[in-house]
């Protein structure tokens, strides 16, 4: 059955593995530490981890500079212990996630090796080289006032070579059939060893076409296609998580009009208009990057998420937008970064405010798409800004009050553990918050729970409910003669909204509060009148608890419009 897709209503966790439980007490996460909290994670509810690159690799970029891509990284341990937490994780029900970076590797791989040892190599072709120094090479960077170049020369090759990112990471040559041959083999390879999907990083980029004289990069989706038919064969339920921070317009190309690229997306369109709504108390924005991003294949599915690993990028907001965003949640300048975006953690930008934290994480869970959560924050950890760039949100999990957060027994760890302040870990972590009933931990695992159990987010179609007031947000979802509602109050200050759940007749009469017991019943015309608290917000099912005896087999409202088109 078409509704048995996994990533279409799980919840997704994404992970550092160095930065969430060192076994060895060498100061480094790794996989043997890992596999001892797979518990904590099978008790969260998630449905599939995502593990951020684990391979061997020099570090400079957190492991996005890969230099071997069929081996572990000696400090998180070898490939039997990969697979040890494989298994781990399908005894509990839970699918891995890795990254697969494949548009750049390491300046020390031996592909790069060999290719700027040798021009007559076989590996010269699987970079981007140019004999001088190209007119555009000030341009696209993806890190602006920290990256100088896109081209630098190399002295052994005795020529240019390509690097949309640091230039330490060549961009690897993916229009060359060898390469993409290669990246084939690569999946392959972990998907016999227990993956069940990709996140593939910088995917308009490892499509685009590269070259010293590319004035205007060209996207080769059918290399998607070719991707997605491979990985199909090899298993049938695998899939890949593409990072494409592109315009609405383009969504359909890396999906496939047919289905057959992409099967799931990050909403970047959604995240940036959704904290401009969180900043600014108005959802109107929101509404329309959601009418915006609502055409995809019914196997599809976005990846929602708040913060990931990365800033927060602006870069789709309009000017007055992203001013109103970094003046709410990051007006100091060493909390910006790339002259785009915001790099704290979600907690701290919120302030602390449990209220606004708990309705940021609804509105996640409730907006159509797979909830894809950050390792820590269903503990409302902080960050570091003494660390660089990026690193001040990569600081290891918080597990207790013993050193270092339960993290290591090792004196000192690859990365400090936030030690000091209110987001220290002897006041935020996890053995604290299991205590607590009241805790923002056990309120996580509880809306993760409810979230699997109303699919109607993941398989149904949405309608943004028309209120007077732009700080409140409903939205309702149908499918398969279901229906559910939900409310939020974007606002600090209280509010008394009516409305009509949408539906004729008696459907939406009886609203039922699936977290609480403030039910609310329609008047005599229909109207809901409901009173939210600051920051408010209500999951209801409309109609009763008996939803699951109403359910069709099958989605009757689109065998409906198939009739009438015909």
């Amino acid at each position: 059955m078409i509704d048995d897709l996994w990533y279409k209503n799980g919840v997704i966790y994404c992970l550092s593995v160095g930065s969430y439980m060192d076994a060895n007490g060498d100061g480094v996460g790794d996989f043997k530490g890992l596999l001892r909290r797979l518990d904590y994670l099978h008790g969260l509810g998630i449905t599939a981890i995502w593990l951020m690159p684990f391979q061997t690799s020099p570090g400079r970029d957190d492991g996005y500079d890969i230099a071997d891509y069929y081996s572990v990284d000696a400090r998180y341990g070898t490939l039997g212990d990969f697979v040890e937490f494989a298994h781990g994780c399908k005894q509990r029900g839970i699918r891995v996630i890795i990254d697969l970076v494949v548009n750049h590797t390491s300046d020390q791989h031996h592909w790069f090796k060999e290719a700027r040892r040798d021009k007559s190599s076989p590996y010269r072709d699987w970079y981007v080289w140019s004999d001088k120094k190209p007119g555009n090479a000030n341009e696209g960077m993806v890190f602006p006032g920290v990256q100088k170049s896109t081209w630098t020369h190399d002295k052994e090759a005795g020529a240019w070579y390509f690097h949309r990112f640091y230039n330490f990471q060549p961009d690897l040559n993916t229009s060359n059939p060898h390469v993409q041959a290669e990246i084939l083999k690569i999946m392959g390879f972990w998907i016999q060893l227990g993956v069940s999907g990709f996140r593939m990083d910088a995917v308009p980029f490892v499509i685009a076409t590269k070259g010293a004289k590319v004035k205007k990069p060209v996207e080769q989706y059918d290399m998607l296609r070719a991707f997605r038919e491979f990985l199909q064969w090899r298993q049938g339920d695998a899939i890949i998580l593409a990072e494409a921070n592109v315009l609405p317009k383009t969504d359909i190309e890396y999906f496939g009009r047919d289905a057959d690229r992409m099967h799931m997306m990050f909403n970047f369109h959604v995240n940036q208009h959704l904290f401009y709504a969180l900043a600014s108390a108005d959802s109107r924005p929101l509404a329309k990057a959601l009418k915006a991003t609502k055409p995809r294949p019914a196997t599809a599915q976005w990846g929602l998420f708040l913060r990931n690993h990365d800033e927060l990028d602006l870069g789709r907001l309009t000017k007055t937008q992203r001013e109103v965003v970094f003046k709410c949640f990051g007006p100091d300048k060493d909390m910006q970064l790339y002259d785009r975006g915001i790099r704290r953690r979600l907690a701290p930008m919120l302030g602390g405010d449990r209220r606004r934290l708990e309705l940021a994480y609804s509105l996640m869970c409730t907006l159509p798409g797979t909830p894809v959560i950050r390792y820590g924050d269903e503990i409302a950890m902080g960050d570091d800004l003494s660390l660089p760039e990026r690193n001040c949100s990569r600081t290891p999990m918080q597990w207790s009050t013993e050193p270092h957060g339960g993290f290591t027994k090792s004196d000192k760890p690859a990365c400090p553990v936030i030690d000091k302040g209110p987001y220290g870990f002897p006041h935020v972590n996890v053995a604290k918050q299991r205590r607590d009933p009241n805790s923002m931990l056990n309120w996580t695992e509880r809306i993760v729970r409810m979230r699997k159990e109303v699919p109607e987010v993941g398989w149904g179609d949405f309608a943004v409910i028309p209120v007077r007031d732009p700080a409140v947000f409903i939205m309702r979802y149908d499918w398969r003669n279901n229906s559910v509602l939900f409310v939020h109050n974007l606002d600090e200050k209280p509010r008394e909204i009516a409305f009509s759940a949408g539906l004729p007749g008696e459907t939406g009469a009886h609203l039922i509060n699936l977290l609480a017991e403030d039910h609310s019943h329609a008047d005599k015309r229909g109207q809901h009148r409901v009173v939210l608290e600051p920051y408010g917000y209500r999951w209801y099912r409309v109609g009763g608890l008996d939803y699951l005896l109403k359910r069709s087999d099958i989605d009757e409202a689109t065998v409906r419009d198939k009739k009438h088109r015909g």
